[in-house]
């Protein structure tokens, strides 16, 4: 190819790149003559490149005469310093209108290095504004919002992540980005994945979900029993808290309040997903809150029905039974009472339910056997500290096993033992147990067994009263 053709190819190369640019762009000579004029700038202010290229500044067209000189002498001084210079002008467009626009201009050097000219681009100072607001939005989410920003890529993965996510999930910024959910959060990963999933396949729903989450943390790394005190025999702590029963504290259950926001490409003709904008706050308190007030406000009504329909019960050993059937409701699986028989022995006395037709003999009968309980039993616990005790199977141990070795019934992981009490001396035990698929019991859930239990010792109480006999005490106090 000539050098002439080679020439011709690169101007039409420039030419072309000068016109596909998304912002305005002129050039001048060292003499303040303009030389190059694309269509941004064609667009913006009017004036084709055929009527702009070769003018000298912009006196007499695209400026007022008043500015003309000003705005050249400004122009023009950026091939005297290095760097970008930055300045705001009102040019004229040919149809006799004005435009603020907000101009970068820098030199451009010649072959020797002299100063050869300057290019200048260009754009509406309001479109510049609406830019730069967008950047500063995008950093102020990323570094300063109070809540959680995270920008989901195609795969699900986090791609972004600022510093409010990064504290929720317990972790640094960059440590999340390109994991998988399910490797941060152990509960909710798939609710998020759906929430994720639908959101890049039909767009944003219409109003922000709550979702409840359990994040990984450090802690679920430690070893069982490992807590304050250690493991006790029986699996249940020095604290009266068994190892499975303090685990699930470990990972950080939290709720969070979600909005979601598909993200697509403003450079493609076409929508091209990028990924989800998700945005959380951790509202946990809160909710935990409204359910603990739920909560408390269903037991205090089971209380009230119990306590009304135990009224209506002629036969004490039948009161204690629709206590225990009102307590249970979801509380527990099972309740048993254990009566304190001599020196501290204890006699099976009651099962709830009990899975027979007919009334319960809540008092053990002339010759009844004790229960064999192990020596560190939580029943027996519960009698030595007259308080609640509570106990759950080892992680890795048989569920089956475990409750077996303890006389519940089969299938138990949880256990709540707390003294039955009335008028100043110790009845018996009161047992309430759970299955696997509920959690374990917490001192919420011990206040209100407590509370069953001062009134089913009650029923002992007056079930003995009136056989003509009186229990007998437990150990001393």
């Amino acid at each position: 190819m000539s050098a002439s053709g080679r020439s011709e190819t690169t101007e039409d190369l420039l030419a072309a790149l000068l016109d596909g640019m998304d912002a305005a762009l002129c050039a001048f000579d060292a003499d303040g003559v303009i030389t190059h004029w694309n269509r941004e700038a064609e667009r913006i202010l009017g004036w084709s490149a055929a009527e702009a290229v070769g003018r000298r500044g912009f006196a007499g067209w695209a400026a007022r005469a008043a500015d003309a000189q000003d705005v050249a002498d400004r122009l023009m001084a950026a091939q005297d310093v290095p760097g970008r210079q930055v300045h705001e002008f009102a040019l004229v467009t040919k149809d006799g209108g004005r435009v603020l626009v907000r101009t970068q201009s820098a030199g451009v050097p010649g072959a020797d290095g002299k100063p050869a000219g300057v290019y200048c681009a260009f754009s509406e100072v309001h479109a510049q504004i609406d830019l730069e607001r967008s950047i500063a939005l995008s950093e102020a989410l990323m570094d300063d919002a109070s809540w959680g920003v995270v920008l989901v890529d195609v795969d699900l993965r986090p791609a972004v992540v600022n510093q409010h996510a990064a504290r929720a999930f317990g972790s640094g910024r960059t440590a999340l980005l390109g994991r998988p959910l399910g490797d941060l959060l152990a509960q909710g990963a798939e609710e998020l994945e759906g929430a994720l999933s639908h959101v890049l396949a039909e767009g944003a729903p219409p109003a922000p979900m709550e979702l409840w989450v359990s994040v990984r943390t450090p802690e679920e790394a430690a070893p069982e029993g490992a807590g304050p005190g250690g493991a006790g025999p029986g699996g249940v702590s020095s604290a009266g808290v068994s190892p499975a029963a303090a685990g699930p504290e470990k990972v950080r259950r939290r709720c969070w309040r979600c909005g979601f926001l598909r993200l697509a490409s403003p450079l493609a003709e076409e929508p091209v997903p990028l990924g989800v904008g998700w945005l959380f706050q951790d509202i946990t308190e809160a909710r935990q809150a409204e359910l603990d007030t739920a909560q408390l406000r269903f037991r205090s009504n089971q209380l009230y029905r119990a306590g009304r329909a135990a009224a209506e019960c002629e036969d004490p050993a039948e009161a204690a039974a629709v206590r225990l059937d009102f307590a249970l409701a979801g509380f527990a699986d099972h309740a048993l009472i254990d009566v304190v028989v001599g020196e501290g022995r204890l006699v099976r006395s009651a099962v709830s339910p009990s899975g027979s037709a007919g009334p319960v003999p809540l008092l053990p009968g002339p010759g009844a056997i004790p229960v064999r309980y192990a020596p560190a039993h939580p029943a027996l616990q519960a009698l030595d500290r007259i308080g609640s005790v509570r106990a759950g199977a080892p992680r890795g141990e048989a569920a089956d096993g475990w409750a077996r070795a303890r006389q519940w019934p089969e299938g138990a992981v949880h256990a709540l033992c707390t003294v039955l009490r009335s008028r100043g001396r110790t009845l018996g035990v009161l047992t309430f147990v759970r299955g696997p698929s509920r959690p374990a019991f917490d001192r919420a859930d011990a206040a209100y067994a407590e509370e069953v239990a001062s009134r089913v010792a009650e029923d002992v109480d007056l079930a003995a009263t009136t056989a003509g006999r009186k229990p007998q005490d437990g150990p001393p106090d």
